[in-house]
């Protein structure tokens, strides 16, 4: 706990250096590249468009949420899972990537996470934008409860970097990490889940909706389309967000245990 506190505190400290850094990450994404930052948006958008036609005009799927098509109600599932899963396909590789600033001695490296982190969500915002506009031209007003994705976003981000720190200390060493993360978010997505709900199909076990429950990000996901379609609170599930916050701690506590144990080891490897 002492060593959270000792990192929260650099992270206060040096949070013009972290932003900097966070900026030139972001920019140096998209460096040489022809259509640049319309890249981060191409892919994610395809990725809608397959999942509508499949869903909404192949199934004919109708959301659990009424009057509201398909799209609306799958668009506040997937950013957020875009952001996470970016987050820690990103975040995973940090320490490999910026190896020349791990091997030097004054710089704290359990920043590096941090870093990729609000770079990836520079583009979570721009996401959660085009959510907005999508909303407005299928014609629905601003809600109060809009205001609670900025909530949703940082319980997301503590999740990921929860993770990432764990992850990332874990690269260093083994390299099939990024594949093993590759293979966990492909699986997760339906397992949170985002395309579907257990609604939509009746015949499903009635133990299935607590299980995937069990699922943290499985908060995240409800509060999101909480916020942008039926208007309720984040206070309307207190013992899910109680849940949330607790494994979100102990991941965060034994992802920094495990990355400062192996820290001392990263440039020696790196």
């Amino acid at each position: 706990m002492n060593y959270l506190v000792s990192l929260i505190k650099e992270i206060i400290t040096k949070r013009k250096l972290i932003l900097d850094l966070s900026k030139a990450d972001f920019k140096k994404r998209f460096v040489g590249s022809y259509f640049g930052i319309a890249w981060m948006f191409l892919q994610p958008m395809a990725t809608v468009l397959v999942y509508f036609f499949v869903f909404q005009m192949g199934f004919k799927s109708v959301p659990p949420v009424p009057d509201y098509p398909y799209v609306l109600w799958l668009i506040p599932g997937i950013v957020p899972w875009f952001y996470f899963s970016e987050v820690l396909n990103m975040g995973t590789g940090c320490l490999q990537e910026y190896n020349y600033l791990v091997k030097k001695v004054v710089f704290r490296v359990e920043i590096l996470p941090v870093i990729k982190m609000i770079s990836c969500l520079m583009v979570h915002g721009i996401f959660a934008i085009i959510m907005i506009l999508v909303f407005f031209c299928y014609g629905f007003l601003p809600k109060a409860s809009w205001i609670q994705i900025l909530y949703y976003s940082f319980a997301s981000s503590m999740l990921s970097l929860a993770i990432a720190y764990f992850t990332s200390a874990i690269h260093v060493f083994f390299k099939d990490m990024a594949q093993i993360i590759g293979i966990f978010l492909q699986f997760g997505m339906w397992m949170v889940p985002i395309m579907w709900a257990p609604e939509m199909f009746p015949a499903i076990p009635s133990w299935l909706p607590v299980l995937l429950k069990l699922n943290p990000f499985y908060y995240i996901v409800a509060g999101y389309r909480d916020s942008m379609l039926t208007g309720n609170w984040l206070t309307e599930r207190p013992t899910l967000g109680l849940y949330f916050w607790t494994v979100t701690i102990v991941l965060m506590l034994i992802g920094l245990k495990v990355f400062k144990k192996l820290r001392p080891h990263f440039s020696d490897v790196l």
